[in-house]
């Protein structure tokens, strides 16, 4: 995913050179060949995420297209107030990603690691979040985002789980992408590196399986219309299950169409041990066996046959 968002960002400054890169002093390697071939299309801001942001929103007002990138702990976590006043106040064409979202970087503990970055926008006015599962949503998202006149953030993880898509989607601002058919009435919606595991689940299911490359906007109607053939919903996400794509799709329905949902996600608690990301998953209960523990009974309980 972190070589499609490469690709992308060359891919957008070489056709707009008003594209500009900003960097908190991250991404080295990342960005080599972005460097090599747009020189002037690059800033390292140093470790100065605040004053980063604010670099970019005087871009932005003059005209450009700045694109500000840094770990999801401090773009957008520790920069909240600056998106918030600088750029969503006057809605500036700004996009922020957040890479490493979640509990990626397991091994440098919970200042690292981020899983409320979702939670921290969806309450903040006027900015998209997207959190593609794979490389193709990555990159037709990039190119969506780069069309809109209005803040985004991009929230990825650094984890390399494969693709879910084939071939490029055909995405739409706020709308949930079918991944899997099912004949299941539980419907599962993941978003990000959890779409894997939702896919794995609704296999033994037999359930539809959707992915939420969009966070905010959330298509209401789509899920009224879901909920109209379900008789409840699950949702999975690498973050906190508070204030994420679980919050967002029961906020949606309870006012629509009630129906019950299970949320999956991280607990009101923070990393007690040190491990690799796969040890992280497990410790907060994000691994596939413990999800299958939670989901099935759930889906046998609101089965409608």
């Amino acid at each position: 995913m972190r070589a499609a968002f490469s690709n992308a960002l060359i891919e957008a400054a070489t056709n707009d050179e008003r594209v500009i890169l900003l960097t908190g002093d991250h991404g080295y390697a990342l960005f080599d060949e972005f460097r090599k071939r747009c020189p002037n299309q690059y800033i390292n801001a140093g470790i100065a995420e605040q004053n980063m942001v604010g670099v970019a929103a005087g871009l932005a007002k003059a005209g450009l297209r700045p694109i500000v990138y840094g770990l999801s702990a401090f773009v957008p976590v520790r920069v909240l107030e600056q998106i918030k006043i600088d750029v969503c106040y006057e809605q500036l064409p700004v996009i922020f990603t957040g890479d490493g979202a979640g509990l990626v970087y397991s091994t440098l503990g919970t200042s690292h690691q981020s899983f409320e970055d979702i939670a921290c926008l969806r309450a903040v006015p006027y900015i998209d979040i997207l959190s593609p599962c794979d490389a193709h949503e990555l990159t037709v998202g990039m190119r969506m985002a780069l069309a809109q006149k209005s803040p985004v953030y991009f929230r990825m993880g650094k984890a390399d789980i494969g693709a879910v898509h084939q071939a490029p989607p055909q995405l739409r601002r706020g709308g949930l992408v079918q991944v899997r058919k099912g004949g299941h009435s539980v419907n599962l919606i993941a978003t990000g590196s959890m779409v894997k595991s939702a896919c794995a689940l609704g296999d033994e299911l037999d359930a539809s399986v959707w992915s939420a490359p969009w966070i905010k906007p959330l298509d209401a109607s789509q899920l009224t219309e879901m909920a109209a053939s379900a008789s409840a919903f699950v949702t999975l996400e690498e973050h906190s299950a508070a204030g994420g794509l679980g919050g967002a799709v029961l906020e949606a329905i309870s006012e629509l169409a009630p129906l019950p949902v299970l949320r999956i996600g991280i607990g009101e608690r923070f990393s007690e041990t040190c491990g690799s990301h796969v040890h992280a998953m497990r410790e907060h209960g994000l691994d596939l066996a413990t999800v299958r523990e939670r989901v099935l009974p759930f889906a046998e309980k609101w089965k409608v046959t």
